[in-house]
């Protein structure tokens, strides 16, 4: 691995310090942080001379219109530049449109609201050149810590993203915005896929990233602007979380979700036999009423959100083969319970309980099956 950083020992006992011998890409995502700029300009350019650190400093911004191109220009630092992003925004997008255009070998991303402290960008580099694949400026690790002000309310919500992450990554801070890998592990990145504003944990996973520091950053609250973390926000994490559980644990969680459906439908066959009960109708044609609207809202809810990835296709086609796979689950569920009930299990008075549970479990598998590998399969594997 080649070298990206050094201690010098000042002469005479002098104090250590970290000399970064490769160039560094810093890339901060902004939308209206215009009054941040020139004081986040000046912090890291102090680092920039302590540390002989080789920078380039690019502002992603999502077209603010709020001074914020004039805050760099007056800056006037060659190594400082601000791309106006058209098309998508977001935190995550603009971190990674500034990730592919960064020309050095170390990439860094942090906020702009002088949150995260620059001062420990060295140290950071230091971790990745010890091992690390990915380093995180942490506020959860010893020596880590946050404004006092936080709030109950702040801490809690931060706890719960990220034991909702925790499956993914043993990192204790996967949701910092403070965070430095190499371009050559970005570059081999697959499939990313980003929503809302955790990237680090996009990167975590879709990177397969084992070995994750942490360097511990006392994580300030916002100098001026307001916060973009709204309820929106919060629960497009949740959307995120489920995509990153799908691509890494993808078989259990399309079967959960499968089960999930499966059990929505129970109480619509039954929500639905019940009101026909109630309307008059004979017995054979309120099972049959429950039976068929349950199929028809379990596809549904499969198409939409277990098999999402192939609800841009035919849905009749689709719907033909779901009626098939659920009539093949139907048999295989009788038949398996018939045959345990005649030869395998003692003569009990819960004997037939027993065999009726294990054929809905093996017809319930057959269906996911048949639903995740013929009526929804997925046309493209990437390697």
């Amino acid at each position: 691995m080649n070298r990206i950083s050094r201690r010098d020992t000042g002469g005479n006992g002098g104090v250590a310090r970290i000399v970064v011998t490769a160039p560094v890409s810093i890339v901060v995502p902004t939308y209206r942080e215009a009054e941040n700029i020139p004081a986040l300009i000046a912090r890291i350019d102090a680092v920039r001379a302590a540390h002989d650190l080789d920078v380039e400093l690019i502002f992603m911004d999502d077209m603010s219109r709020d001074g914020s191109v004039e805050a760099v220009a007056a800056a006037g630092r060659d190594w400082v530049r601000i791309v106006e992003r058209e098309g998508e925004r977001g935190l995550s997008p603009a971190v990674l449109d500034g990730f592919r255009l960064a020309r050095h070998p170390v990439l860094i991303c942090m906020d702009c609201d002088l949150s995260h402290p620059p001062e420990v960008i060295p140290q950071m580099i230091l971790a990745l050149e010890s091992g690390q694949e990915f380093v995180i400026g942490s506020r959860y690790v010893p020596g880590g810590s946050t404004d006092d002000d936080w709030g109950f309310g702040r801490w809690l919500n931060s706890r719960v993203a990220t034991l909702l992450a925790r499956p993914l990554t043993a990192a204790r801070d996967p949701m910092s915005g403070f965070f430095a890998l190499r371009r050559a592990d970005f570059d081999r990145a697959r499939d990313l896929n980003p929503i809302g504003y955790k990237i680090a944990l996009e990167l975590i996973v879709k990177c397969r990233f084992e070995n994750v520091g942490e360097v511990p950053i006392h994580f300030s609250d916002r100098l001026h602007g307001e916060s973009k973390l709204t309820l929106k926000e919060q629960l497009r994490y949740i959307q995120h979380i489920r995509r990153l559980y799908l691509y890494r644990f993808a078989q259990i969680m399309y079967l959960l979700q499968f089960l999930v459906v499966g059990a929505s439908g129970m109480v619509v066959n039954l929500s639905v036999l019940s009101l026909l009960k109630w309307m008059g109708l004979p017995n054979a044609v309120s099972l049959a009423g429950g039976i068929g609207v349950s199929v028809v809202t379990n596809f549904l809810l499969n198409r939409r959100f277990t098999f999402s990835y192939a609800r841009d296709r035919n849905p009749w086609g689709q719907f033909a083969g779901f009626l098939a796979a659920s009539l093949m689950g139907i048999v295989v569920n009788y038949a398996v319970a018939l045959y345990l009930d005649r030869n395998v299990l003692p003569e009990t008075p819960y004997s037939l309980h027993v065999a009726a549970l294990a054929g809905i479990a093996c017809g319930t598998v057959f269906n996911f099956l048949g639903s995740r590998y013929m009526v929804f399969r997925k046309r493209y594997i990437h390697k």
